[in-house]
């Protein structure tokens, strides 16, 4: 017998609270429902911490229920202090139209937006109907069915409070906002559940106590973990402090998949049910098979690469795989040359004339090594070419004798230089 959808979805880990959990679980299995997730556009694009919540919609789309995407066109104008220990810099109307477009088009590539599927995803921009009401109409009609005391109750202000930080009143407003959205798409789309972040429960039962007031019904609530990793750090960013975002341009396929490739095996379990469509069999395979060899990183391996394809595809994924394999082995020339570029972008260089390996006069790998620095002189260089201790291309160079020949060079013009395991050096030709 399959397991029900919450509960699925609890083993995978997406689920952190729930309203009436027994009655949600019953409702999910019994009939389709029509559930929303808000995405204000504070930025150009979402980032790995949102895929959490994607995957959340994914899967439940994928159990025959209809998700619509709220894009905040308004809520993100305002700021949500959510999770925040300082008012956000408000947005200019005209960036968050631009962010709306990034987001909408991201979400597009996970949600089946299908018109002809029973269950098509929608997308809707919350600023299409709060626009619409006046300063005296919001406070009249909406306004007044939210008391002062519950606002301060929920943990978004409490928090900002109790560390004695200002919270203006256009923070203070944005719950009543979103509640407001959830009596919109449960009015218009007949919407039951709302889900997000776990930072949004106290704005997610705000909405729920309002559509009981109103229209004397229930509608239920759920959120999604907000995950740290296993040393305790933010997940999401990466040694040196930067996000992971999911478009390409901001993190490309190759650091998107290295980040996961580097996983801590603390975390692998939990990443691969979360950011995996693979089933409980293999997920239990890869787990028995970290903790017998877990040098092996065969479960990194796997999450990169499944993770790395939902995210920019399977062929991006098949490609920086391959690169990450034989990026610092003698299978170098396989590495795309985009990649390869990326990969040693920092890395220490000596631009050379493109002349200078096709003069008459050998150019001697000696004389590359004191140019580049990573021989102080020649008698230097020499020495480490007779101890083996020289890398063209990772593979070991051949001798003191060694002079560089056009047909070694990678892509026409660079050749790659290691001294021992650590010091590299790039070297450009012309």
């Amino acid at each position: 017998m399959a397991d029900s959808v919450f509960n699925e979805l609890k083993w995978r880990g997406f689920v952190a609270q729930a309203t009436h959990p027994e009655d949600l679980s019953r409702l999910l299995d019994e009939k389709p429902l029509s559930f929303y997730v808000g995405f204000d556009p504070t930025g150009r694009s979402l980032h790995l911490g949102s895929l959490v919540p994607i995957l959340g919609m994914m899967r439940l789309q994928k159990a025959g229920h209809t998700p619509i995407a709220l894009i905040g066109g308004a809520t993100g104008m305002v700021g949500d202090p959510s999770g925040k220990s300082e008012e956000r810099s408000l947005l200019t109307p005209e960036l968050v139209r631009e962010n709306a477009a990034g987001v909408r088009e991201q979400l597009s590539r996970f949600l089946d937006f299908d018109s002809k599927l029973r269950n098509a995803a929608r997308m809707v921009n919350n600023n299409d109907w709060i626009s619409k009401l006046s300063c005296i109409e919001w406070l009249r009609e909406v306004g007044k069915y939210f008391t002062v005391k519950d606002m301060l109750e929920k943990d978004s202000v409490k928090s900002r409070l109790e560390r004695e930080q200002s919270l203006s009143y256009t923070e203070f407003s944005y719950m009543i906002m979103q509640a407001y959205d959830f009596l919109h798409l449960f009015d218009a789309h007949g919407c039951l559940l709302q889900a997000g972040g776990d930072d949004q429960w106290g704005n997610i039962t705000l909405g729920i106590s309002y559509i009981q007031k109103l229209r004397q019904k229930q509608a239920y609530g759920l959120t999604f973990p907000l995950l740290t990793t296993a040393a305790g750090g933010k997940f999401g960013k990466t040694e040196k402090g930067t996000q992971v975002w999911l478009d390409p341009a901001l993190t490309t396929p190759y650091k998107f998949y290295q980040y996961f490739i580097n996983t801590d095996d603390k975390d692998v379990p939990r990443f691969l049910r979360l950011f995996t469509f693979l089933p409980k069999e293999e997920i239990s395979r890869l787990e028995a098979a970290a903790a017998q060899a877990p040098e092996k990183r065969e479960a990194q391996k796997v999450l990169a690469r499944e993770a790395t394809a939902l995210v920019h595809g399977a062929e991006q994924a098949e490609k920086v795989a391959r690169a990450s394999e034989v990026i610092f082995s003698e299978e170098i020339r396989a590495v795309a040359q985009d990649i390869f570029l990326e990969v040693f972008a920092d890395a220490h260089a000596l631009t050379l004339p493109s002349e200078s390996i096709k003069a008459a006069a050998p150019l001697t790998l000696v004389d590359v090594l004191v140019q580049s620095t990573l021989a102080k002189s020649k008698n230097e260089a020499r020495r480490l070419l007779e101890q083996g201790g020289v890398y063209v291309n990772n593979r070991k160079a051949a001798g003191a004798d060694f002079s560089v020949k056009a047909e070694e060079l990678l892509f026409g013009r660079f050749l790659l230089l290691r001294k021992g395991k650590k010091e590299t050096c790039l070297v450009k030709f012309g």
